[in-house]
Parts: C-alpha cells; structure tokens; sequence
C-alpha cells in the first residue's frame, strides 16, 4: 500500500512539474503573459545570458531581451540607436566615438554609463569565449559618463555591425563564473528564473527607458522541433519554430508566419585547376572541370531557382543569386537571367563542352564535365537541394555526383569538389569580404572557391577602411559586379547560389505582431515591443 502510495505520488508530482514547463494552455494564462519556443532564443547556452561568451552575439545574433545594445537592427534591415544617440568616426577611421543616453539604469538601480561599455568590449576583445570577434579592437576607453571611445588597429567601415551585437553588462556586479546566470541588465526584461534544460523567465522591466512592451512576462521553453509543435498542437505555447514539414499542417488557433531570413544556401566551385597542389593539412586543391568558368556560368542561367523554391522550400524562400540578395549593399545587376536551359547549353557548346560519345555527358579535351559535391547529410533540405542541382545539371550534360557527410569531410574536400553551404551574416565583412577576398582563406568556410580577383580585392579593401557608410556600400556593391568583372554570376560566378528559406513559426491567433513582423527574420522577438494580445479573452 505505501508503495503504491508512493508512486501515485511520484506521478502527482511529476504531472505538476510538467504542467510547469510548459505553462498553461493560452486561455488560462494572462493575456499579458507570453509563452515562446521560437528562433535564435530556441538552443539553450550553457553558459546561460552571458554576452560577453555567446548570449545575443557572434554566429546568431539576437535580441538579448535582458541587456541593451548600442544599436539595433530596424525594420529595413539598417542600423538604429539603442543606447546611442549618436556616433562619428575620425578622417583616418581609426576612432569610432559614441555618445550614450543618460537615463538609463540597471535592474539592480545603478546607473549605466560609458565606463560599463568600455568594460564590455574590453572583456569580449580578451575574452576566448566570446563568438564576437574584435581582434581589430585595440581598446575602447570611456571619456566621459556619456562618451566612448573605440580605437581600432585598422579602418573598418563594418565595426558598426560589432557595436549591435553585443550586450552591455555591469561592471560593478559582473563576474565570470556567476553572470550567467543570474544576469543584471538594462533591457526591456529583466531575468527572474533559469530551470536548467527546461526554461527561462523573464519580466518587464518597469525602469526600462525605451517603449514598454505589452507582454509583462516571457516564459522561454527549451524544447526540440518535434516537442515545440507538439506543443503547438496542443495549445500550452504562443510562439513556435517550426520546420518546412510542419508548416504544411494547419493548426485550429494557429497562424503561419513565415519570415524572411537572408541565410541564403548554395554551391561553392572550386576555381582552381587540379596541379597537384595540396593545402598544408594534406587536403587535394583544384579542379579542372569546376575551373572552367563556362560551367559555372552554365548552371547559374540554366537552373530554375523559382521553382526551387517553390517544390523544395514549398514557396517559403526567395530566390538569391549573389548570397546578400536581401541586404542594402546588394548589386541588381550582379544577377543573371536564369531557367535559360538553351542559352546556358550554348555557353558549353561554345567553351568546347560537348557530348561525343552519346552518354549524356559533355567532354572537352578527355575530360568529362563531372564532379562530386558535398553536402552534410544531417540536413534533409541541403540533401533535397543538392539533389534537384544535380537533375538540373543532367539536363545540361553536367554529371554531378552527390556525397552526403559529415563537415570534416566536406572541409577537408571544399578546395577540390564543389561544396553545399549557407551564409547568413548581414554584416558585410563576414558576407563579401571574408567570403571574397583572396587573403581570407581558412579551413572552414570562408572563400572555399580559393578565389582570387585583383579588382575585387581592390573594391573590398576600399570599402572596408571607408569612413563613410554609402560609400562601403556602393563599394560592395562594386565587389559583385562592377560590369566587367565581380564575385556575381554576371562576373566569375565562384559560386551557385540558389535560394534563402524562410524562418517558420506558429504564432497564437490572438497575437498582432506589429507593423514589422515581416521583416524579423532568425529573431522573432526583435519586434516583441510592437505586440499585443488582441483577443484578451481567448
């Protein structure tokens, strides 16, 4: 009998803390109260909200919702002011002086002031856990209540995108070991409870300076794709990621929002010739069919990214062409007319491609117009992507052999087979330059083409120490195509660059978004100060 009381116990127990997680179904909680798995906030940091280490910074950026920053990012994908008030940058580019408001406070009632950012940057410069990199970062030094200084070890136009990313933490409470979790801040939420693997809390912060959001407290849930919609389904949460699978299913109380993203996917051609050069790993370089700017030219103007689109991300995407499509530094006329099967079968007929024997594939010299391309295979859309690139190239008399694998494998193949990446940075120097230039070579991804172009380097290095934000971005623009020559399928067409897919959430019925739900992208939460509950009693 006290065993059998015990485990009723155990259950009873057990129901309750479940009903804890995942808090109550949305008509039993405050309309005020808000219950989100969704975006960048989704992955659970184990080393909690911390930015100076990766909370709200580096690889995904987000709103850090606890801490503020210097800027944010707008609707339109710009820079505004958060902190700041305003910014200027000396005539050699060096020093970058922000100006902070004077008003704001730390939940725990201190001030914050210039001394707390320049303590903040100077932290994540010399920190080795930190995913920001400020390795051009001198120092930042505050010289007064209200004024910081950033002084640089070289211009760069693109620090301005360092200066939104990351969270300003107290000097007066911070500590390593500790922050993380249990953060002080001055955001629009202040931090209440972290269950470890479970869920976060958060509330509104009631000191907070900017617009108040309407939603009092945010529950965060840490749960996998399949828990999240399970979840969805069965009405405990708000706000939901959902994968492409999902999002076909219609869920009663329920709306789709689909937003765009910018991580545009594609196919990166090694643009070297195989001369038996090897990198200093062992890794082969070089690859004499891939080389040939006629088939990279070919594939960029015969596949059909639209309908790419529309069968593999069914409709939830955008076609891309360049891999910053959706950014203002884009160039409109780095593009190419595409779904051209004839043109794009004239372009190889004319470079010497040709099929002689009947197979199906073209030759030229003895050499077949065959590679392999990698792909990781843990990732069902890059597989189906990689699949319908090889039908298109079928077509075309171009045979490429899919290799699913793990990412060791495809970086140690990157420089010798074409390879299946995506790239999502907004930031210029992370999306063109380090993705162009031919000085950025790593082990990872950036510039696996190995490709090397004077003028563009020239067009890059001037935009990176321009003083003057308009003029970068018609320098980038210029990298892509400048009408002769550039990183776009106009120009050398290193890459094939496909399609960006949308980020997909289930978001409550009686949820308005604002006027700028359509523009938030990996970070759903970034407009949380424009929703409300509109149906209060549901």
């Amino acid at each position: 009998m006290k065993y059998v009381i015990i485990v009723v116990i155990i259950l009873i127990i057990g129901i309750i803390a479940g009903a804890m997680i995942l808090g109550n179904n949305s008509k039993d909680r405050s309309p005020d109260e808000l219950v989100v798995t969704a975006g960048s906030h989704l992955s659970e940091l184990k080393t909690g909200f911390d930015p100076l280490k990766d909370w709200g910074c580096g690889h995904a950026n987000f709103e850090p919702l606890i801490q503020s920053t210097l800027f944010k990012t707008g609707a339109d994908g710009n820079i505004t002011n958060d902190l700041a008030t305003n910014y200027s940058v000396s005539s050699d580019g060096l020093v970058w002086k922000v100006n902070i408001r004077d008003d704001v406070k730390f939940t725990d009632g201190v001030p914050l002031t210039a001394k707390d950012v320049a303590f903040t940057f100077n932290n994540v410069k010399n920190s080795a856990d930190s995913q920001l990199d400020l390795t051009n970062l001198k120092n930042a030094t505050a010289v007064d209540n209200n004024t910081i200084e950033f002084n640089l070890q070289h211009p760069q136009s693109t620090f301005i995108w360092d200066l939104r990313y990351l969270g300003i933490v107290p000097e007066h409470a911070y500590d390593n070991e500790t922050y993380g979790s249990n953060p002080i801040g001055s955001g629009p939420y202040k931090f209440v409870q972290w269950d470890k693997d479970q869920q976060a809390i958060f509330e509104l912060n009631d000191d907070y300076y900017g617009k108040k959001p309407y939603f009092k407290k945010i529950t965060m849930l840490y749960l996998d794709e399949d828990a999240s919609f399970a979840s969805v389904k069965s009405g405990d949460v708000d706000v939901a990621t959902i994968d492409i699978t999902q999002a076909r299913e219609n869920v009663t109380g329920y709306n789709l929002i689909n937003l765009p993203s910018g991580r545009a996917q594609g196919v990166s051609f090694p643009m070297l010739n195989d001369t038996g050069l090897k990198t200093e790993k062992g890794d082969k370089i070089g690859n004499n069919v891939t080389a040939d700017p006629a088939i990279r030219k070919a594939l960029n103007i015969g596949i059909n990214r639209q309908k790419i689109v529309d069968e593999v991300y069914y409709g939830f995407g955008a076609v891309e062409q360049t891999g910053v499509d959706q950014r203002d530094y884009s160039n409109p006329d780095a593009k190419v007319n595409d779904s051209n099967i004839t043109e794009a079968k004239k372009i190889l007929d004319d470079a010497g491609w040709k099929d002689t024997n009947g197979d199906g594939i073209r030759e030229k010299n003895g050499l077949n117009a065959s590679f392999k391309l990698y792909y990781a295979s843990e990732d069902q859309q890059r597989q189906a992507l990689s699949t319908v690139v090889s039908e298109y190239a079928k077509d075309l008399g171009i045979n490429i052999e899919l290799v699913g694998t793990d990412w060791d494998s495809i970086y140690a193949n990157q420089y010798n087979s074409a390879a299946l990446y995506q790239q999502s940075s907004p930031n210029p120097y992370r999306s063109v330059y380090l993705q162009y230039h031919s000085k950025e070579v790593d082990d990872g991804y950036m510039n696996p083409n190995l490709y090397n172009n004077s003028i563009v380097d020239s067009y890059l290095d001037d935009a990176l120490v321009s003083t003057d934000q308009s003029n970068a971005n018609e320098l980038w623009k210029k990298s892509a195509f400048d009408g002769n020559t550039g990183f776009g399928p106009a120009g050398d067409a290193p890459w094939l660059w496909v399609a960006t897919s949308d980020f997909l959430y289930m978001v409550d019925d009686s949820i308005d978004m604002g006027p700028n739900s359509n523009s938030s992208g990996i970070d759903i939460l970034r407009d949380i100060y424009d929703w409300k509950r509109v149906n209060e009693t549901s």
